[in-house]
C-alpha cells in the first residue's frame, strides 16, 4: 500500500466519528465550491465539478449542502468564496517525504499551523523543491473489487483511453493516468459498465521507501493530525508498506 493514496485501506477500516464526519463535509464541499468556481456550475461541461460531487454523495453529504456549495462557488447569490491552493513540503519520520496540499483564504494561518503540527509530531518543514521533485500530478481512480470483476477486466475497460498502470490493491483496484487522461478513463470504465469509486488528481512519488511498522504508526499519527486542520485537504507521501507490516498494523 503505497502513501499516496492516502494509506486508504487503513484508514477506511477505522470507525468513522462525527467529528470526523463533520471536518470530512467541510473540505469536500471546498472541493465543489472551487470547482464550480473554475469550470462553473454546469455539469455537462465540468467534469471536475461531477467527480467532487460523486465523492460528496458517497461520503453521504447532504444534498442541500453540495447545492448551496455549487452556487458558492460559481457566484450564484450573495455569498462568495475565495479559496487558495498552496503546497507545502516536509519530512515525517525517518525521513519520509510528504507533500502536504492546503486549500485556504488565509495563506499565513495554514502556513503557521501546517508548521505546528509538523513540529508537534515528528515532522519538519522542507524548503520548496526539496521533495516535490519526487511527486507528479497523475490521474487517480479507484474500482472497489466486486464480485466478477477482474484486473483485467479493468485493464481492457481503460487501455485504449491512455491508462498507464492498473494496480490490484486487494480491497480495490487503482488506474493510474496522465492527469491530462482522467476524463477519458473515467468515461470508459463508465462506458464499459464499471463503477468507480474516485477519481481524483494526486500526487503520485517516483520512488517510494520501504517502512517498518513503528514508523507508519508515527507517519499515520502525523496525517491524522494534519488531516484534522481545516485548510489541509490532502497529505501525500512516499512511504510504502510490505504486506507483513500491514498484516502487523491491521492487529493494533
Amino acid at each position: 500500500m503505497s502513501g499516496h493514496s492516502k494509506w486508504a485501506t487503513t484508514k477506511h477500516q477505522k470507525a468513522v466519528t462525527d467529528a470526523r464526519r463533520a471536518k470530512s463535509f467541510a473540505k469536500l464541499i471546498k472541493n465543489i465550491e472551487v470547482a464550480a468556481r473554475q469550470g462553473g456550475a454546469d455539469l455537462s461541461g465540468n467534469p471536475t465539478l461531477v467527480d467532487a460531487i460523486q465523492k460528496a454523495k458517497k461520503t453521504s453529504v447532504p444534498k442541500d449542502l453540495i447545492d448551496r456549495a455549487v452556487k458558492r462557488g460559481a457566484g450564484i447569490g450573495s455569498e462568495a468564496v475565495d479559496y487558495q491552493t498552496i503546497i507545502y513540503e516536509g519530512y515525517g519520520p525517518n525521513g519520509v517525504a510528504m507533500l502536504i496540499e492546503c486549500l485556504t483564504e488565509n495563506k499565513n494561518r495554514a502556513a503557521a499551523d501546517v508548521r505546528t503540527v509538523m513540529t508537534r509530531n515528528g515532522g519538519t518543514m522542507g524548503d520548496p523543491g526539496s521533495v516535490a521533485y519526487n511527486f507528479h500530478r497523475k490521474g487517480v481512480i479507484t474500482v472497489a473489487h466486486t464480485d466478477g470483476l477482474s484486473e483485467d477486466d479493468v485493464l481492457v475497460a481503460v487501455m485504449d483511453a491512455g491508462a498507464e498502470e492498473v494496480i490490484d490493491h486487494g480491497q480495490s483496484f487503482e488506474v493510474l493516468t496522465e492527469a491530462s487522461d482522467l476524463v477519458a478513463n473515467r468515461t470508459a470504465l463508465q462506458e464499459a459498465g464499471i463503477d468507480y469509486e474516485s477519481a481524483d488528481i494526486e500526487f503520485v512519488p517516483s520512488l517510494k521507501v520501504e517502512v517498518d511498522a513503528d514508523t507508519a504508526r508515527k507517519v499515520f499519527k502525523l496525517i491524522d493530525a494534519l488531516e484534522d486542520n481545516d485548510d489541509v485537504q490532502n497529505v501525500y507521501s512516499n512511504f510504502d508498506l510490505t504486506s507483513d507490516v500491514r498484516a502487523e498494523l491491521e492487529n493494533d
